[in-house]
């Protein structure tokens, strides 16, 4: 985006501001009737209409009509997020799963081919494995991403989507971005590269300087930072969002509420200075895990011993980016003892979800749909582990004093 910001005095443009700066200000600003320096929560349904609305297009995003077609909060937290991604603009919508049904849907039409990373987050893996196929006619084909070649050896003439997640959920896995974009390009027909970047977020990694297409993220998680509002965005081209508003938002009606809007993008603005303290703490844990005998695995891009670390390292947009919240591990210890394990823990919650305030932790058993497409290290059941925000001492003596006390 090459529009200037001006708030309380500041005009430049937003490029020339820090991360930090632009997510504290960009979305916001005064409010023209209160005088309020924080955009107020905008509830209602409607909005009045001029004296001739004849020539209106009821299906409209540009402007204030009905708010499944789009409201002011929607458009503040979408200025933002675009900015935060480097895109030329972007959509928000109720969930990331919108988000992501929303892309593939615009983007693939029935006889279209669709290339997917084989491990994803499980709604994405059902749509495209399943439900397009089934539903709509849609080619896909399941690869491991992490090898660039796996993917060049299925592209066909009519594949018009390439969709990765890295890190992929659960596994950690990591795709190059910039080599599979090199294949999008060197194509003879258009293909796009989606990229889910949940895991990592706008200030650890920006897929589109790496020549991706499509940046997705689930609100939900980091950005959103405080586990109490649902959210997705796609931040890409004008064309594309243009499309998408029309489709998923105006006439699916996966429109994101005001409030959940507002939430949002209010605890947005400390995006940076927890994402500093999950990638912190997660590296340490990490490296901890991995020292502790009763540990059999752990999966974190941070550590050298991951198989993709370069590649991780070379994606990072930042001097001070990191590699994310989330790791993953295994006990040496059966199903039974995995979820002792859980049951000891005193600071850290068992719950899905991430991107939280709080730890969170998930024992995946045996018996995941998608567990063939794991690696066979995570086929005795293992943790998904989200660093949240607390003391690190702390949390790295809680899981301790679990494994100790579950007799692991």
């Amino acid at each position: 985006m090459a529009s200037s910001f001006t708030h309380q005095g500041i005009t430049r443009d937003h490029h020339e501001l820090g991360f930090s700066t632009r997510s504290i200000h960009l979305g916001n600003g005064t409010d023209a009737e209160t005088g309020a320096i924080r955009r107020p929560i905008t509830l209602a349904n409607a909005y009045s209409l001029p004296d001739d609305p004849s020539d209106i297009n009821w299906s409209s995003s540009d402007t204030n009509l009905y708010t499944r077609n789009g409201h002011p909060n929607q458009r503040y937290l979408e200025a933002k997020i675009a900015n935060l991604e480097g895109s030329e603009d972007a959509v928000v919508l109720a969930s990331g799963v919108a988000a992501l049904s929303a892309t593939f849907t615009t983007v693939l039409n029935r006889g279209d081919h669709a290339i997917f990373s084989d491990t994803t987050y499980i709604a994405a893996y059902r749509l495209l494995e399943q439900i397009l196929p089934e539903k709509y006619g849609i080619e896909t084909s399941i690869v491991d991403s992490s090898d660039p070649g796996n993917v060049a050896a299925q592209i066909r003439p009519n594949t018009r989507l390439i969709h990765i997640e890295t890190p992929a959920n659960p596994t950690l896995k990591v795709s190059d971005i910039a080599a599979i974009a090199k294949l999008t390009h060197q194509a003879d027909h258009e293909i796009l590269l989606s990229v889910d970047n949940t895991f990592n977020t706008p200030f650890n990694v920006r897929p589109l300087d790496l020549g991706a297409d499509i940046v997705i993220e689930s609100l939900t998680k980091y950005i959103n930072g405080h586990g109490d509002a649902l959210g997705g965005s796609i931040a890409t081209r004008k064309e594309l969002t243009e499309q998408i508003r029309f489709t998923a938002q105006v006439n699916y009606g996966g429109i994101i509420s005001p409030f959940n809007a507002w939430l949002i993008n209010r605890g947005s603005v400390t995006l940076p200075l927890r994402m500093r303290q999950h990638n912190a703490s997660a590296q340490a844990i990490a490296e901890h895990l991995q020292a502790h005998p009763a540990v059999r695995f752990v999966a974190y891009p941070g550590l050298p011993s991951h198989p993709h670390h370069q590649v991780a390292a070379s994606q990072l947009s930042r001097p001070d980016s990191g590699f994310g919240g989330v790791l993953s591990f295994g006990l040496h210890t059966d199903h039974a003892g995995h979820n002792r394990f859980v049951s000891k823990l005193n600071i850290v919650t068992s719950a899905v979800s991430l991107g939280h305030d709080e730890s969170l932790i998930v024992f995946l058993g045996e018996d995941d749909e998608r567990q063939y497409l794991y690696p066979e290290v995570f086929h005795q059941g293992f943790l998904r582990f989200a660093v949240g925000l607390e003391d690190t001492d702390d949390l790295i003596n809680d899981l301790d004093q679990a494994i100790e006390n579950a007799d692991i």
